[in-house]
């Protein structure tokens, strides 16, 4: 079987369960900002050198896996969706999130004001995996706008795991020497 299945050609995609919509539908820019932001943390997953940060940003990959999976489920689909084994996001998902949070902030961290992006290549993919997250965050709450109902655990694991992702970048730059901020001015 080929990738290319022709079936988009016009426009449209498919669903769990061969449903059909628009490849501008909420739900699909919900779930491909998703994608989007699993491939940027799949970039700094890439560059991480340190044994402990590939480890924590794989384990959210596979976690966002599970949000696409519940994303690309109409509403209609989602009891059969778990019927089939597949697993929806829970508080659960979250806590671990929240655990991360706890974890990176017991550690020392400098920053100063509003931290500037760019410190280090793998600072940056952290940033901008937390802009992706962030238009995710926003696509989830426009498909909710859009009558669709989407699980509300959905927006509160996206709205942490940006708050992390912010806090892994200045990790980062702490642990690299870097300290890059807008209160520092350019003579």
């Amino acid at each position: 079987m080929s990738i290319v299945t022709r079936t988009g050609d016009q426009g449209t995609t498919g669903l769990m369960y061969n449903r059909r919509v628009a490849k501008s539908h909420p739900r699909v820019e919900a779930y491909g900002s998703v994608d989007e932001l699993n491939a940027a943390l799949g970039l700094a997953r890439a560059q991480a050198g340190d044994p402990w940060l590939p480890v924590r940003l794989l384990a959210i990959q596979q976690d966002l896996v599970i949000l696409m999976g519940e994303l690309a489920t109409a509403p209609g689909d989602l009891e059969r969706y778990l019927k089939d084994g597949f697993r929806v996001v829970t508080p659960e998902l979250t806590a671990r999130l929240d655990g991360l949070v706890m974890e990176v902030e017991a550690q020392k961290i400098s920053y100063q004001g509003w931290a500037t992006p760019g410190g280090t290549l793998l600072s940056a993919a952290l940033d901008v995996a937390r802009t992706t997250c962030r238009r995710a965050e926003r696509r989830v709450h426009a498909l909710g706008d859009a009558g669709e109902n989407p699980n509300p655990e959905i927006l509160i694991f996206l709205n942490r795991l940006s708050d992390l992702l912010w806090l892994l970048a200045r990790w980062v730059e702490t642990k690299a020497g870097v300290y890059p901020s807008t209160d520092s001015a350019v003579a």
